[in-house]
């Protein structure tokens, strides 16, 4: 009997060039994760973190948090996690850690952290604040660490509520300069898809590619996201229905293989 004959596996994003925004291990999965739909994966990092101008006040934080001082900590961005894994930052198994997205958590989970919370609805620091308070109706011992321009929006509803907060400024979010030829190639049209995963990640695209062509699908990974994608000059074409990676994936696989553009910048 011959064998049943085998049915090639879908590749919805065959052909597909993506621009993924992040590197280090959050990139290298998400870039994984487009192989695996046939797309092939440019990673392109736009932005960075610089450190915080009081490292004292951040490395006694997390040697603090490696001594179980903390109930909770809560991770507000990737790029919070990105100096969590450059600072090599221990968390004791009494420490629970909300992170305030999927984007986030998956960051978390990429470099080996565990994630105890991810708020239902409201993927936003308020609505993690939100979360907590009705989980932890007794004071408790919180670490946040958030970027230098972040509103201490998390920390303020959380002390409001009783709990005792430390808050500390972790990073400062710079831009990267994109090569030359990554330059070019979203100019030209040869990148078929940008995913925007942030607003810094927003500011960064409008500054880097003036000109992006109008087959370049702009892809935001949830409706805040692609409010600050627009507040920064961008034309957004899909939102993800759930911020998370997976979800903006299939929502760019649902897009046709758009025509390189024939037009240039002039």
């Amino acid at each position: 009997m011959n064998p049943a004959p085998r049915h090639p596996i879908a590749k919805p994003l065959a052909g597909w060039r993506v621009l993924v925004p992040r590197g280090g291990p959050w990139g290298d999965s998400v870039a994984a994760t487009l192989r695996t739909q046939g797309a092939v994966p440019v990673i392109a990092p736009l932005i960075n973190f610089a450190p915080t101008n009081d490292q004292a006040t951040l490395e006694q934080a997390l040697a603090d948090l490696a001594g179980g001082a903390f109930d909770w900590l809560t991770v507000t961005s990737a790029t919070t996690v990105d100096v969590l894994y450059a600072y090599r930052a221990t968390i004791p198994a009494k420490t629970r850690i909300a992170a305030v997205g999927e984007t986030t958590a998956a960051a978390l989970l990429a470099v080996g952290y565990r994630v105890d919370l991810v708020p239902d609805r409201d993927n936003s620091a308020a609505g993690m604040a939100e979360q907590l308070i009705g989980l932890e109706p007794d004071p408790r011992d919180i670490l946040t660490l958030r970027s230098e321009i972040a509103k201490p929006v998390l920390t303020r509803m959380l002390s409001e509520a009783g709990h005792r907060v430390r808050s500390v400024v972790a990073y400062r979010t710079v831009g990267v300069p994109v090569t030359d030829r990554i330059a070019e190639d979203v100019r030209s049209g040869r990148i078929n898809a940008i995913l925007v995963t942030s607003g810094s990640v927003a500011e960064q695209v409008s500054a880097q590619f003036p000109y992006v062509p109008s087959t370049t699908l702009i892809a935001a990974i949830g409706p805040r996201t692609a409010k600050d994608a627009r507040r920064s000059g961008l034309s957004v074409d899909v939102v993800a229905d759930t911020q998370t990676v997976d979800a903006l994936i299939d929502a760019v696989a649902r897009f046709p293989l758009p025509h390189a553009a024939d037009e240039f910048a002039p």
